[in-house]
């Protein structure tokens, strides 16, 4: 069994330390507990990272923006966008073993950065789409790190489903609580 079962987008790198790194607008899923998967600068973007504490599998998605259908010509990359990326994170999982009354998920980003006005709002957009599209799908968020003005890291860890997060040279577990 490899340690990258599935990339969506093949911007996800597998490290010589068993790291995998998930790019901007995509997503990774593994089957294999000693792996751990970490995404950079969550500004704006959204990290949903989701854990089976049964079978072990997790996965990670960096969603950049809300909607697909506000840019066609991007929606070939659905882990790019919130209203695709979640499904397809979910369906991967499950296409591992993984089982939706199980799963503990964690979300971190949607931080208001390059927006000194308010005008584009694009964390907020990609907040309220996240909680519409769990409330639509009865998920309930186990752990958040979401809002603000502040860029994060976010990692998890397949062995225990440890999810951390690192903002501004502080980090911080956020699941398990």
């Amino acid at each position: 069994m490899t340690r990258l079962e599935a990339s969506a987008n093949g911007s996800s790198d597998l490290l010589p330390d068993g790291r995998i790194v998930v790019g901007v607008g995509d997503m990774a899923v593994s089957s294999d507990p000693a792996t751990e998967i970490i995404t950079y600068a969550l500004g704006s973007c959204i990290g949903v990272a989701v854990y089976d504490p049964v079978v072990k599998v997790g996965g990670l998605l960096h969603f950049m923006l809300p909607l697909a259908g506000e840019s066609p010509n991007r929606a070939a990359r659905p882990s790019m966008y919130g209203d695709t990326g979640i499904p397809l994170l979910f369906k991967s999982v499950y296409a591992l073993g993984a089982v939706k009354e199980r799963l503990i998920v964690s979300a971190a980003g949607g931080a208001e950065i390059l927006d000194d006005e308010g005008c584009f709002r694009v964390g907020s957009r990609n907040r309220t789409l996240l909680r519409k599209i769990f409330w639509q799908n009865s998920v309930l968020i186990s752990a958040e790190d979401t809002g603000g003005h502040s860029s994060r890291t976010m990692l998890m860890n397949l062995s225990d489903g440890k999810v951390q997060i690192r903002s501004q040279g502080v980090g911080r577990v956020i699941w398990p609580q």
